[in-house]
């Protein structure tokens, strides 16, 4: 059922919906738009709706490309929402819950568009603050780039600013999805546009490899490892673009590329990129269930309303989809969207606990998972050699020590000297 948004928009079809809100087909004075609708909790919040209209400019003046520009904002009564330019085509998580891994060519394609979309957006004073999949979205119109890449655009620019109130938060909380926050977002330290360079570069190691480099269990840990662990190496990729992968994965934000050079590096590497496939590891096993009860006592976010990422049990989808929690207390996640979560800052002794060096490593394709029940067989059987080969060894000892006995005492004492019996 369509409905007015303003005085100017009519929102026609519900194109999708998430935990922040609802985007719709609209229809505008210049043609047709995406409308996301925030969810009115939050355009009831007069704080928000200040923030909201505070950030008009710097939000309306963004223009490029790579990046799905926002033509109005739109506050009116309970409506509070972003009239945005309307992309053809689908995310790139569906993309990647469709074929779990992308060939290097096009996987390096798409972070190249992103790239030169931050590039914008920093010299123009913004930064994104939640890049990921969900916030890219892949335009099934636009001409084929390398590796048959549909071009980018990353879309969402000021949610997690707008969000983050400062009454809510006062750095005592974390706003973003966990899989792709830098470190010195989870240390308490104000984002700056480095952020985003570490979150792309998680979004190109999940493009490659499936998984992202520091998820999986209880967001408490994947925060923690953010911090503490060295990202695993990826088999199978050349060593120039491993090693930029790296760079831009460095904890300290000052040693990262800028968007611009990130995006011309990335570029100049896609030729060699030609024609390989995607990569053939497999996700490392998450971590077991004590260690995540540990992590949960311990990192669980102060959330009265029930929601966020603390609240219920890790279940098997829970654990596979990181990070599906609601943005806004008590709400649902949407089924196939990570969004936003609200945690606290892990205190400096919670940081420095428990780091295991490097970050999981991924399992050549076929081989046993930790943990899983052909890899305790296999070593029930090296248990069983090793206790055979030693039971052997002990055996021949025992046997050669008797021998040595009974051979020395007839050698070296003759019948008849003091201490033995003569034979009759």
């Amino acid at each position: 059922m369509a409905r007015k948004i303003g005085s100017r928009y009519t929102a026609n079809q519900i194109l999708g919906r998430g935990s922040a809100g609802t985007v719709w087909l609209g229809e505008g004075p210049d043609g047709p738009v995406a409308v996301k609708l925030l969810r009115e909790d939050l355009a009831s919040d007069q704080e928000l709706v200040g923030r909201f209209v505070q950030e008009r400019t710097a939000l309306l003046g963004l223009e490029h490309p790579n990046v799905v520009s926002v033509r109005d904002l739109v506050v009116d009564g309970n409506d509070l929402a972003l009239v945005m330019d309307l992309v053809r085509g689908t995310d790139l998580r569906t993309r990647l819950e469709r074929e779990r891994r992308l060939a290097p060519e096009a996987a390096v394609a798409i972070v190249a568009d992103v790239a030169d979309g931050l590039a914008a957006a920093h010299a123009a004073g913004v930064v994104h603050r939640d890049v990921k999949p969900e916030n890219v979205l892949l335009d099934m119109e636009g001409p084929l780039g390398p590796g048959g890449a549909h071009p980018a655009l990353l879309t969402d620019f000021g949610v997690a600013k707008l969000i983050d109130s400062p009454k809510r938060n006062r750095a005592t909380k974390i706003i973003g999805t966990p899989d792709y926050l830098a470190p010195e977002i989870v240390e308490g330290l104000p984002p700056r546009a480095a952020v985003d360079i570490y979150a792309l570069a998680t979004v190109l190691y999940e493009l490659l490899a499936g998984f992202t480099p520091f998820g999986g269990g209880h967001p408490g840990a994947v925060l923690r490892r953010h911090v503490t662990e060295t990202v695993a190496p990826l088999p199978g990729i050349p060593d120039e673009l491993w090693r930029l992968i790296v760079q831009c994965l460095a904890k300290a934000p000052a040693s990262r590329l800028r968007a611009s050079e990130l995006g011309a590096r990335l570029r100049e590497l896609q030729p060699m990129l030609v024609g390989m496939p995607p990569l053939d590891v497999d996700e490392p096993e998450a971590e077991s269930s004590q260690e995540a009860g540990e992590e949960a006592s311990s990192d669980r976010p102060a959330d009265p309303a029930g929601g966020g990422a603390g609240a219920g049990g890790r279940s098997e989808e829970r654990v596979r989809r990181r990070g599906a929690v609601p943005l806004v207390p008590g709400a649902k996640p949407d089924s196939n969207r990570d969004t936003h979560t609200s945690m606290r800052v892990p205190a400096p002794d919670e940081l420095a606990g428990g780091a295991r060096g490097t970050a999981r490593v991924p399992r050549a394709a076929g081989a046993p998972r930790p943990g899983s029940a052909a890899r305790h067989r296999a070593a029930a059987r090296r248990r069983r050699v090793t206790l055979g080969v030693a039971g052997v060894v002990v055996a021949g000892v025992l046997g050669a020590g008797v021998w040595w006995a009974s051979s020395g005492d007839g050698a070296d004492v003759a019948p008849g000297e003091p201490g033995q019996s003569a034979s009759p």
